[in-house]
């Protein structure tokens, strides 16, 4: 069957079936599926930098999108960046814009790893004509990514609804979208980003249940918050347990970090326990470092990071 011929009733049944089963639906792989090639230097990963841990100063405009690879190389010496649709959001169909951001990539001798894409519409969304106007919203930054050599596009799987109603809607959106992307050889991966997607197995199982190969997950270590209030996070799955059942599907990873100890570990994430269990699932991809601490410079935050993950890793 076709994605095409894929029914959200279908997709309802899939995951219904799972869930009275306690089975996860057939499509997990045993194995972790990256994209990358092995790590250049002398860590098991390479690292990357998310676009999103200077988005202050692409918002304010002091850094142009264009430059984007350059300050990766020249400035961190990384030589892989993952954009973020917000700061070129007109652009996924400008050819002459894209050919200038791709030129500046090979220029520094950086891979483009993916595109984080937001505001293009609920993926999970219950109403059938909403969740496809997402879809075919996703499909121009599927095309812009493979114009510029990624590996992916990163989404989101938000929805309005209970927790059964989201997992069948989001299954069936994310299907349909990845079947767009596996005819432009591309991943279509999902992270965790709040609500029902920070609940790692809700995510794990909505991934299975596409049945689709280059459906898969971008692990973050700091989004597990399940539910928010205007005092903060209410309730926090725990980001080791949600890392590790993602992980099977991962195809990125999203090292996040926010604050530091004077010894130079994060705060809130134990990353020699992180980093372990991420290797022993077998990940030998890119880490991207998306730094969103208030308590020292972006630079100086994407810095700590660096030094964080080269130290953790070597030691993991």
């Amino acid at each position: 069957m076709t994605m095409q011929r894929r029914t959200f009733l279908h997709a309802s049944g899939v995951f219904a079936a799972a869930a009275l089963t306690g089975c996860t639906p057939t499509g997990k792989k045993d194995t972790v599926s990256t994209t990358s090639t092995a790590p250049e230097g002398d860590l098991w990963f390479d690292i990357s930098l998310a676009q999103w841990s200077l988005n202050k100063a692409f918002f304010s405009g002091e850094y142009d999108n264009l430059d984007f690879a350059r300050i990766a190389r020249e400035t961190y010496g990384l030589g892989g960046i993952e954009y973020v649709n917000q700061f070129f959001p007109d652009k996924a169909n400008d050819q002459a814009y894209l050919a200038q951001m791709k030129q500046r990539a090979e220029d520094n001798g950086v891979r483009s790893l993916l595109i984080m894409v937001d505001r293009e519409g609920n993926l999970g969304a219950t109403d059938e004509a909403e969740r496809m106007t997402a879809v075919e919203n996703h499909y121009k930054w599927i095309d812009a990514a493979k114009y510029l050599g990624c590996h992916s596009i990163r989404v989101n799987a938000a929805g309005q609804g209970s927790r059964e109603e989201v997992a069948a809607a989001a299954t069936d959106g994310l299907a349909r979208l990845s079947e767009y992307g596996q005819q432009a050889g591309l991943n279509v991966i999902v992270e965790n980003h709040g609500g029902y997607s920070s609940d790692g197995k809700w995510l794990a199982d909505v991934i299975a249940a596409t049945g689709m190969d280059n459906c898969g997950t971008l692990p973050d270590f700091g989004n597990f918050c399940l539910e928010r209030t205007a005092d903060g996070c209410a309730n926090e799955y725990d980001r080791y347990k949600g890392v590790k059942e993602m992980m099977p599907y991962a195809k990125a990873v999203s090292a996040k970090t926010y604050d530091f100890a004077d010894d130079g570990t994060e705060l809130h994430t134990d990353y020699l326990r992180m980093l372990k269990i991420i290797k022993e699932a077998g990940y030998r991809g890119w880490m991207g470092i998306e730094y969103e601490g208030d308590s020292m410079t972006p630079e100086a935050g994407i810095r700590a990071t660096i030094e964080l993950l080269r130290r953790a890793g070597s030691m993991v």
